[in-house]
């Protein structure tokens, strides 16, 4: 479902990450992006919406090492191609990473990657489809709309106790 202006409702928090913009249409959370000024933001202000106030919660629980899964209803808007890939993100545990190829394989697309990659570059709901969990076929932490500063810091968020060592 695309959002109007009469159906978008928008809420700026802080995070560890800086701040980020929440969007939700009545259906479910739309964006949630890196805020930059003067960026646009849709719709109204809403610092109480129900679907605002639950993402703002749950991120919360989130950035304290509370919460593994979002539990939000999640109103996306992308083609059909986006959306298989979104969907995907989100089937990616918490504390793992996949790789590129491995979501084009995932979506039945396998030599879909760079597409795979644009699409998830055009993920409008950072953090809850956890795009930062996907990386480079090397391993190596590739491409990511919030930097890779904040990539490391969501990945180490959700890096378990036990793989932490004496010197981190």
């Amino acid at each position: 479902m695309g959002l109007t202006l009469n159906s978008a409702y928008h809420k700026i928090i802080k995070s560890p990450v800086g701040e980020l913009l929440l969007v939700a249409s009545d259906s479910g959370l739309s964006s949630l992006i890196w805020d930059r000024e003067g960026f646009e933001r849709p719709g109204i202000e809403d610092n109480n919406h129900p679907i605002l106030l639950e993402t703002e919660q749950q991120l919360n629980e989130y950035f304290a090492k509370k919460r593994q899964t979002f539990s939000l209803p999640l109103d996306f808007d992308g083609t059909v191609f986006q959306k298989k890939v979104w969907e995907a993100l989100l089937t990616i545990p918490f504390g793992e990473t996949r790789t590129y190829g491995d979501i084009a394989k995932q979506i039945g697309s396998p030599q879909a990657v760079r597409a795979v990659g644009g699409a998830a570059n055009k993920n409008p709901i950072c953090i809850v489809a956890p795009c930062h969990r996907v990386i480079g076929a090397t391993g190596k932490l590739v491409g990511f709309g919030g930097g890779l500063m904040n990539k490391t810091l969501l990945l180490e968020i959700e890096r378990p106790q036990a793989q932490l060592s004496l010197w981190d």
